[in-house]
């Protein structure tokens, strides 16, 4: 299983359920990355996209407690269990966690591989992302070159855990 975020110095990824910058040349690799994967996230996630809807050309799972809680287009688990009973349908390499912070969280030790965007950048934020360089299984296996957005300095990393 792989996670995709975009995270600036300290680990953040959003602050009152907003991304904290949309880079557009990021949003593009989180495009080509995910479009005819499965994608993972929770609720809250789900509702900061445009009009609260699931990605196009995407298989949507919202790991979510409401049971109430339904989305045209979107398969609802309600526990993990529930959700591992649902990725077993799909390969694990195709399978994406998207957010938010929770999610994160308790997927991370599942995953295998973490696309990273990393912004030289310190922003306001209510929601964070663990910090792999401090985690001894997780290495970083590739790294791009710098980026620039306006003012914005970042880089694409791909972190594999260490078997």
């Amino acid at each position: 299983m792989n996670l995709i975020v975009a995270v600036d110095k300290n680990w953040a990824i959003g602050l009152k359920n907003k991304l904290l910058v949309s880079i557009p040349a990021d949003m593009k690799f989180f495009r080509e990355t995910t479009t005819g994967k499965v994608v993972v996230m929770g609720r809250k996630t789900l509702e900061s996209f445009p009009n609260g809807l699931p990605l196009k050309n995407r298989t949507n799972i919202v790991l979510t407690h409401d049971k109430n809680y339904a989305v045209n287009g979107a398969i609802m688990v309600h526990s993990l269990d529930e959700l591992h009973e649902e990725l077993k349908k799909y390969n694990s390499e195709d399978i994406y966690v998207i957010g938010g912070e929770g999610v994160y969280r308790q997927l991370l030790d599942e995953c295998d591989v973490a696309h990273v965007t990393r912004i030289d950048y310190e922003f306001e934020a209510d929601a964070y992302f663990p910090n792999l360089d401090e985690k001894p299984e997780w290495k970083v296996t590739g790294e791009s070159d710098e980026q620039t957005y306006f003012s914005l300095e970042y880089y694409f990393y791909r972190y594999e855990k260490v078997k």
